[in-house]
């Protein structure tokens, strides 16, 4: 008797019109205004100066038919992962040393606020000259000029953990390995999601001027190659489809990871 009004209840709730959430119905005008705004562009400049989005996605259409996208987006975000990983690392270990050891602040300070105000422009063509066109000085140059940005973030964060979870490592007398998985990187886990949020963003527009100065392949290429042809078109179609790449690393690949590794965190009320 109990179990009828509640499938009853339930049927009424499926046979309700389900209303949009409010935040999707935002990104949805969003988008739309958008697209307005790019038509009226194209109406006030002309197709020649600002193509319609028709006549973009047709020419990302055929690109990708005919393999030209997909191989330079591959060599690009090849070279965004590598420059990530390196500066990540190297950057995460120096901010730790920094934030936690004062002769390593000290000490490094003033290599930290040269790489932080040398021009990403100046690293790119020094790496060039010093090293050569080649693939290690073009993804070189792209993580130099992001690990400053990542060791600062990593500094605050170590000098902002709790002593007293630190001091009851060594009360417990736990392993350096065992004091940095299960004590450390915890609680530097919200300095480090900002600064691999932030290092995405960042790397892979330094990528693009990278593979514009030096390289004979990548989005950054393809884009000068028709910009020295006036192809407003092929130059917004390659822009769009390689920001398409990178918002679906985000919302797919970065955003599920941050929510995985802050699980464990009580949500706000």
């Amino acid at each position: 008797m109990t179990d009828a009004p509640t499938a009853l209840e339930h049927r009424a709730a499926l046979a309700r019109p389900r209303v949009l959430s409010p935040r999707l119905i935002a990104t949805a005008l969003s988008v739309a205004a958008f697209f307005a705004l790019w038509l009226l562009g194209t109406w006030w400049m002309g197709p020649r100066l600002c193509p319609s989005p028709v006549s973009v996605f047709g020419f990302i259409a055929s690109e990708t038919a005919s393999g030209e996208l997909p191989y330079h987006l591959g060599v690009t975000l090849a070279r965004v992962a590598a420059a990530f990983v390196i500066a990540m690392a190297v950057g995460t270990a120096a901010g730790l040393a920094m934030g936690r050891s004062t002769l390593a602040n000290t000490l490094g300070e003033p290599w930290l606020i040269l790489l932080l105000n040398a021009p990403a422009l100046i690293v790119i063509v020094l790496a060039y000259i010093w090293i050569g066109l080649t693939e290690s000085a073009a993804i070189l140059a792209v993580a130099l000029n992001k690990i400053p940005n990542v060791t600062v973030t990593i500094r605050e964060g170590a000098r902002a953990m709790d002593p007293a979870l630190m001091e009851m490592a060594k009360v417990y007398r736990f392993s350096r390995g065992k004091t940095l998985a299960n004590v450390t990187l915890p609680q530097l886990q919200p300095y480090i999601a900002a600064a691999a949020r932030s290092g995405i963003a960042l790397i892979w527009k330094i990528v693009l001027v990278v593979e514009l100065l030096g390289r004979s392949n990548g989005v950054g290429f393809q884009i000068h190659l028709y910009f020295q042809m006036f192809d407003v078109r092929a130059i917004l179609g390659y822009t769009l489809a390689f920001v398409a790449i990178m918002l679906v690393v985000e919302f797919f690949i970065v955003q599920p990871l941050e929510a995985r590794a802050n699980r464990w965190r009580p949500r706000p009320v």
